[in-house]
């Protein structure tokens, strides 16, 4: 069992922290290596990718997939945490209307500057931002570049008091600092009250397992049929199926090989990055790495 290879998508209840999550797995099918990519506060329920046994090295490359999210902002408040869970710091008798908050989604599109919030996972000089945060630390987080590819206004209620709102967006997008900034570009307060991430590239809500379920089965992870192979998740990759057993062999030990480009498998979408190739055995990635010519250079060897 410690040596499957693949992917889980599942659904992270509210209340539960991403590593709580991972614990559980691990402990529920006795592995030796698990991860999670893109993490979930606890308050945040949703998809949550999790790779099984070597398939964590490929990590990196969901956390960059668009996500998407709904939430709910509450206006007039701005609280310590950006979320339900903090300390109200500000307050604003201004409530949005329904056309300035469609107009103003509209500019909040694109690439943007975002400060993280304080009470998050970045790192201030080797130390989380959130353990500064509760120790009554003085610091500041630097403004970082990120993605919005979309934005739409879903409903308002509660006496207008509250807007669902759905985004799509790129890697180390916070939705926390998004309800901040936005409430402040409307001229007034704003904090999350619920959230939701909906898709993380091609794990999504239909293809999520929720974890009580996970925990409850009595098969083995690859028996079960919300279980991917570590290619199968994986978007707008560049691939090439290996059928040789010789090179196979030298791949497991670090070595370039040459391969027929002709043989490449395309995907349907161009690759954000064409210099990366995933070499897949029968729908498992044994390692990637980078493409001269016709000579593959492994970066990570999976097998």
């Amino acid at each position: 069992m410690n040596r499957q290879q693949g992917w889980l998508s599942v659904y992270k209840p509210i209340g539960l922290s991403s590593f709580s999550v991972v614990r559980k797995l691990k402990k529920k099918f006795g592995l030796n290596k698990i991860g999670h990519g893109g993490t979930l506060d606890p308050l945040a329920e949703g998809v949550l990718p999790i790779a099984i046994g070597k398939t964590t090295k490929l990590i990196p490359f969901i956390n960059s997939d668009i996500k998407e999210y709904e939430f709910e902002i509450k206006w007039g408040e701005q609280t310590s945490t950006d979320d339900s869970e903090g300390k109200i710091i500000y307050h604003s008798k201004n409530i949005p209307l329904e056309k300035n908050i469609k107009s103003k989604l509209k500019e909040f599109t694109g690439e943007i500057l975002q400060k993280p919030p304080k009470a998050s996972a970045i790192k201030i000089n080797g130390t989380r931002a959130y353990k500064l945060f509760r120790d009554n630390q003085n610091f500041e987080i630097k403004e970082k570049k990120v993605q919005i590819y979309s934005s739409d206004l879903l409903k308002i209620f509660d006496k207008n008091l509250k807007a669902k709102i759905r985004i799509s967006c790129g890697k180390g997008f916070y939705v926390r600092s998004f309800a901040r900034d936005f409430a402040e570009s409307l001229d007034t307060k704003g904090h999350i009250c619920s959230l939701k991430r909906t898709k993380v590239g091609k794990f999504t809500i239909k293809n999520a397992n929720l974890l009580d379920d996970l925990l409850k089965i009595g098969q083995s992870l690859s028996e079960f049929k919300g279980f991917h192979k570590s290619s199968s998740m994986l978007d707008d990759i560049l691939a090439y199926e290996l059928d040789s057993e010789k090179d196979k062999i030298s791949i497991s030990q670090g070595k370039s090989i040459n391969i027929n480009v002709k043989k490449l498998i395309y995907p349907l979408l161009d690759s954000t990055d064409r210099k990366i190739v995933f070499l897949t055995e029968k729908g498992k990635v044994i390692s990637f790495g980078k493409l001269l010519g016709d000579l593959f250079q492994p970066n990570k060897v999976l097998i």
